[in-house]
């Protein structure tokens, strides 16, 4: 005879009185989708164009190079830019299919915390074994998924096509969870009298599963290498205690595997992407300062979600400031406040809930608190999409403690709506921001004046417009008042004032205090060359496009630039080897492939010529110039057969 469960059950009526968790998921889904209806028509953003795959990794060979060369893409993330790859595969440049992925990403993460929660929640032990109570009309797992998918600050997670890797990796980060504790709760189910090898093979296949996820989260993006502390603090939470053997043991290849694969991302952001030099020369002390200051930032954005900003305000920290210490010593006073009520009213789960989400919270947060350097900390030292996972920590104990408080008081379920509406007409107006680059850039300086990353990144846009922008300028001017170490701001005064007839010799001089500011600066040292070349300086320009293409062997303009001046000191064959590059590195480049044209027909190639005219043709059939050169080539061959 079975023996009966402990934890009361709810009878058939008590269950069906609840609203369907597949209802549940279908209405978060399109509400979920309204919200980020806006976001669908958003056009590529700032470093999109080095996360969406380039050109030269659109092969097979490509693919390969994403998983086993570093510095192929822009983060050695290989399972996110392998998702990209396919998505180009599917519809190219289009931007609509990725925002698309990128929500239904974020619904799925959504959808698998309220699984996730709602088995936690069944396998813990039941705070007070009394009757049960109706169901409500919103259970709080679900509320956190709800407050979780309309949230306003993963909006810059879901809204910008770059952080697909936050969607991607949340899922499989949901997923590990999920796969560990059907291996986890295994081990404590009773031993069956029958196939003991079977339970043992299942257990080590829910193991084995839960690791290739979680290899998959790390390898979309590495915050993920918290994992395993995040099982631990669930346990504890469930438990009240940890075990050696059953607890941590199973968790030791994880820690190894995600601490080495986060040092591994540590040295790529210092190494390959830049994320080192003045900067980011903080002592231990400032970087505690950082810390507690990102804790407490995190969590008010959490808690009272406005003036969300794509880049904050950078943080000055000084040690000899004694206020800024009040940061991380609240966040230890914080800390003392949620252990106390463990000892004062017994280890039960619902006083350690709080500690365990703050603790799940500010350890998933570990990676970005400014203990290491990663390359956003340039510009600010906070970004709303690093807590995009460090939030369900948060977020599912408010809405715990919600449930809690609504079996007491029903009335408090429109509370509830209220939030939620709240949270969905905030998220709504934010995903507007991420419409194109000039609406991004130009709402973060009206809330962030001093922003000079998005001062030069609006200059940028403005200066590609044709005949350029006087506004560009301007911008870069004021980049370089808030920032005057800054080698790129230099970079781009100097190549704009290229573009102003009188303004040569200003701008080599900024050129120059650009290359000088960072030797290893490859667009520096090709913009110098070009500047050095408009006046005249045809050896000193040819050495910067030698160096450029040596710190930057993929620079297919650099090799193009260098070309030109090859060609113009009466280098031709040499000059051809740079187009031939340029074009192979960067096959619709219309201005290499024009050149290595222009080159073969002086070299009296005139076949091979025109077959490089004609695939300009092929790149561009609309461009008006493109037209009037393949015009005038089909006049010289019909002259030439009329001969």
């Amino acid at each position: 005879m079975p023996k009966p469960s402990s934890v009361p059950h709810p009878p058939p009526a008590a269950r069906s009185a609840g609203i369907s968790p597949w209802l549940l998921g279908a209405l978060l889904a399109v509400f979920t989708f309204l919200v980020y209806f806006p976001s669908l028509g958003g056009a590529v953003l700032w470093d999109d164009t080095g996360h969406v795959t380039k050109p030269e990794l659109r092969s097979v060979e490509g693919l390969w190079r994403i998983w086993f060369e570093v510095g192929a893409s822009q983060q050695y993330y290989p399972v996110l830019h392998s998702a990209f790859w396919v998505e180009h595969r599917l519809w190219g440049d289009a931007t609509l299919g990725y925002h698309l992925v990128n929500i239904l990403l974020h619904i799925g993460s959504a959808c698998l915390l309220a699984v996730v929660l709602t088995r936690l929640a069944r396998s813990s032990r039941p705070v007070t074994p009394t009757a049960p109570e109706p169901p409500s009309p919103l259970p709080w797992p679900w509320l956190a998924a709800f407050l979780f998918a309309l949230h306003p600050v993963c909006v810059e997670s879901v809204a910008w096509i770059s952080e697909q890797k936050n969607t991607l990796s949340g899922v499989f980060y949901l997923l590990a969870i999920l796969a560990y504790f059907k291996f986890r709760d295994g081990l404590d189910a009773p031993a069956p009298v029958r196939s003991p090898w079977l339970r043992r093979a299942g257990l080590a296949g829910f193991y084995l599963l839960a690791t290739l996820l979680f290899f998959l989260a790390l390898m979309s993006k590495t915050v993920t290498a918290t994992l395993p502390a995040a099982l631990l603090v669930i346990l504890w939470w469930r438990q009240g205690r940890l075990g050696w053997k059953r607890d941590v043991l199973p968790l030791v290849p994880w820690f190894a595997l995600g601490g080495a694969l986060g040092l591994f991302t540590a040295w790529v952001e210092r190494n390959v992407i830049g994320a080192d030099g003045g900067a980011f020369e903080l002592s231990f002390v400032q970087r505690c300062l950082v810390a507690g200051r990102v804790i407490w930032f995190y969590l008010g954005k959490l808690v009272w979600p406005a003036d969300l900003i794509f880049s904050y305000p950078h943080w000055t920290i000084d040690a000899r400031h004694l206020g800024q210490f009040l940061f991380p010593i609240g966040v230890l006073l914080l800390l003392a406040a949620l252990v106390l009520p463990i000892f004062r009213r017994g280890n039960r789960p619902a006083t350690r809930a709080p500690l365990a989400g703050f603790l799940f919270f500010s350890g998933t947060l570990f990676p970005v608190l400014g203990f290491f350097n990663i390359y956003p900390f340039r510009f600010s030292y906070v970004a709303d999409h690093f807590q995009y996972l460090a939030s369900l920590g948060i977020l599912s104990v408010l809405a715990a403690g919600w449930g809690v408080l609504q079996r007491r008081r029903p009335q408090l379920l429109w509370l509830a709506f209220g939030v939620l509406a709240l949270f969905a007409v905030l998220s709504w107006d934010q995903s507007h921001m991420y419409q194109n680059e000039e609406v991004l850039f130009r709402t973060t300086l009206a809330r962030n004046p001093s922003s000079w990353m998005a001062e030069n990144n609006l200059g940028t846009l403005l200066s590609k417009r044709p005949g350029g922008s006087p506004e560009a300028l301007v911008h870069f001017r004021t980049a370089i008042r808030l920032n005057p170490d800054d080698a790129q701001g230099h970079n781009n005064i100097g190549a704009e004032l290229t573009k102003i007839p009188g303004q040569l010799d200003e701008a080599i001089a900024e050129l120059e205090t650009s290359v000088r500011m960072s030797p290893r600066y490859a667009e520096a040292r090709n913009n110098f060359g070009l500047a050095l070349a408009q006046a005249g300086r045809l050896g000193e320009a040819e050495e910067q496009f030698r160096e450029a293409v040596r710190l930057k062997p993929d620079f297919a303009e650099a090799h193009n630039d260098l070309g030109i001046t090859l060609v113009e000191t009466g280098r031709l064959d040499q000059g051809l080897d740079e187009f031939y590059r340029a074009v192979q590195l960067k096959p619709e480049y219309l201005g290499a492939h024009k050149n290595l044209a222009l080159a073969l027909l002086r070299s009296g190639r005139q076949r091979e010529g025109f077959a490089e005219f004609a695939e300009m043709g092929r790149l561009a059939p609309n461009d008006p110039e493109v037209k009037r050169i393949l015009e005038a080539i089909r006049q010289h061959m019909g002259s030439l057969d009329g001969q």
